[in-house]
């Protein structure tokens, strides 16, 4: 006899073995987290910070891949990273810190301490999960886009095609109509490469700040010579050291040819910049590490080898990490460190490829169109007549993603201010007034460190160079 398939019992089941499934799944990962990924059991395994950065960045390379083309996840992969992120990201529910709290016992008000989430947790995994969901939506809006499509990339249709097929040639190629891109569809993509731009300039900030949290490695400094100039080179040491120094000259006399030649440069930089402030607090001439330079022109260097590591990170997003961040993570015991570090590295990296696609769409209707543009297009007459529904408009697109009230236009400062007014918001609903106080005093502790580099960031937004074509 065939089973009912309205039966009750049967969704159930369906229910009850989705969930069984789940648990073997998630008692395997915790486990290999526990172990640190010895699956021996002998205790040759990473540090629990490690494993559980290593899981993260496991299980965005499982989900996300390479994105090559502009469309939505499928739903599967979209639960499946939906349900297993929340899973790692658990973790930090126990990552705590005391804090004062005053307590009515018997008509007495006594101060006691209690636990909390550790403040910077508290503040950067909200963030960094409205970033996230801002990339799955923004990847949403190109569900019902019909202008333009993809070519294999073993069919290449036409010669203009092949001008991107040395740098690119493992996507497909875009391809777009005859006369180009409606304006309106224009627009469209410049809103949401600005979406992205802003998720992935947020993400490089987090993500920034929370490298320089982490301590340096001894192994790290041993292997570095005594002193800038041997790990520099004697042209670069030149140009950093001059008396008129300007970063945009000091970049145009680099070979920055190759992704290879831009990571060695940052490496040199990065480990020269660890050399100068050893010798800064290494002043009593007794070590190795002392210097004979003032502390003006050693403060002086510093300040423009940040300068330089700045605009490299901005103008090469998708570059490898350096020696000195591989070495940090590689090295860190702190698992909210490992878990905010490796959540925003791979926003940073989705968000850089979005971007990326993005511009190949709009570089393919550069081509068509011509340097000049001067094609006879009635892109915005044929666009208003279009049928609702099929493609939204830059202004429609404003109202329907609203972000929770988040402007999109937001500067990057406007955003980091975001975590600290939530912050402040979930500290109103305590309770107690201490904790309040106690808690804006921890955020804003923590946001003036990211200052510097928040400003640095949005004053160098106009030299950005965010795709390498």
């Amino acid at each position: 006899m065939a089973k009912d398939k309205s039966d009750p019992n049967l969704d159930l089941n369906s229910e009850l073995e989705e969930i069984h499934a789940d648990m073997e799944i998630m008692t395997e990962r915790f486990a290999k987290l526990l172990l640190g990924e010895d699956m021996s059991g002998r205790g040759k395994g990473v540090s629990s910070a490690l494993a559980l950065s290593n899981a993260i960045t496991n299980l965005a390379a499982s989900v996300f891949g390479e994105i090559s083309q502009l469309e939505p996840m499928s739903p599967d992969s979209k639960a499946k990273w939906r349900k297993e992120i929340d899973w790692l990201l658990s973790v930090t529910d126990h990552i705590v810190e005391f804090v004062p709290s005053k307590q009515n016992t018997n008509g007495i008000m006594m101060e006691i301490m209690i636990t909390r989430q550790r403040s910077d947790v508290r503040g950067y995994i909200p963030a960094l999960k409205k970033l996230d969901g801002m990339l799955l939506e923004c990847l949403d809006n190109f569900k019902d886009q019909n202008e333009f499509t993809y070519v294999p990339k073993d069919d290449v249709e036409s010669k203009s095609s092949k001008k991107r097929e040395k740098d690119k040639w493992w996507l497909p190629t875009p391809k777009v109509p005859p006369n180009g891109l409606s304006d309106l569809t224009r627009n469209w993509l410049d809103f949401q490469k600005d979406s992205a731009n802003q998720v992935l300039k947020a993400a490089m900030a987090m993500n920034a700040h929370i490298l320089t949290e982490m301590e340096i490695p001894e192994s790290y400094i041993e292997a570095l010579p005594k002193n800038g100039r041997a790990i520099l080179g004697d042209t670069i040491y030149k140009n950093i050291t001059v008396d008129h120094f300007d970063s945009d000259y000091f970049l145009s006399a680099m070979d920055l040819s190759s992704e290879h030649k831009v990571l060695d440069l940052k490496n040199r930089i990065e480990a020269s910049l660890v050399i100068w402030r050893r010798k800064m607090t290494n002043k009593d001439g007794k070590s190795g590490w002392s210097s004979g330079v003032s502390i003006e022109k050693r403060e002086q260097l510093e300040d423009r080898a940040e300068t330089i590591l700045l605009i490299l990170k901005h103008r090469y997003p998708g570059i490898p990490q350096s020696a000195l961040d591989v070495s940090k993570i590689e090295n860190n015991q702190d698992v909210g460190h490992a878990v905010i570090e490796s959540y925003s590295r791979i926003l940073e990296s989705l968000a850089h490829k979005v971007a990326s696609r993005i511009e190949d769409v709009m570089h393919a209707d550069t081509l068509v169109r011509g340097p000049s543009g001067s094609l006879k297009r009635n892109s915005l007459k044929d666009s208003t007549s279009r049928a609702p529904g099929k493609f939204p408009n830059a202004k429609e697109e404003l109202e329907k993603i609203n972000y929770s009230n988040t402007p999109i236009s937001m500067t990057l400062s406007d955003f980091m201010g975001w975590t600290l007014e939530q912050e402040k918001e979930s500290g109103e609903d305590l309770s107690n007034g201490n904790e309040t106080t106690t808690l804006a005093k921890q955020i804003s502790a923590a946001n003036s460190k990211k200052l510097s580099y928040l400003e640095r960031l949005e004053t160098l937004g106009g030299r950005s160079a965010s795709s390498r074509h």
